[in-house]
């Protein structure tokens, strides 16, 4: 019988429980292998091959690829695992972080330095604050993908 999750109710959260672990064991153990130089370099070189040794889904390895963290996480990622992939690829955190929500690295800065979102209109979906669905991406970076 599955839980109760309440949590699911939270926009823009994907909390990482049992299920999200379950479902990401190997993209997360892909990840950990990242810890390695030689697999770095391995990764870089033909990311395709590196990541057909592992029994991931098609949609892991193509969020992989796609270096979509947001569908990562989606999949089961777990961001502490993910940051070895942004750092593979040179990004800090907090470029991996803004990149997340849309943001440029200094709007995104700038928006943890003032306190982050509020929390008014972002504990439930479907209440309009800014953490919402229907607001992301947000910043100069979300509003280029748009057009």
């Amino acid at each position: 019988m599955a839980l109760d999750k309440p949590y699911k109710d939270v926009p823009g959260t994907t909390i990482f429980d049992a299920d999200q672990a379950r479902k990401g064991y190997w993209l997360n153990q892909f990840c950990m292998s990242l810890m390695k130089a030689e697999n770095r370099e391995r990764f870089k070189a033909d990311q395709r091959a590196y990541l057909d040794e592992w029994p991931m889904t098609e949609e892991q390895k193509q969020a992989v690829m796609a270096v979509d963290l947001n569908r990562c996480i989606q999949l089961g990622g777990n961001i502490y695992f993910l940051s070895k992939l942004g750092a593979t690829h040179g990004k800090s955190f907090q470029q991996m972080a803004g990149s997340m929500t849309g943001m440029t690295e200094q709007e995104y800065r700038d928006l943890m330095i003032q306190g982050g979102r509020s929390v008014e209109g972002n504990r439930r979906i479907g209440e309009d604050g800014d953490a919402q669905a229907q607001h992301q991406p947000q910043g100069a970076a979300g509003k280029k993908a748009r057009g």
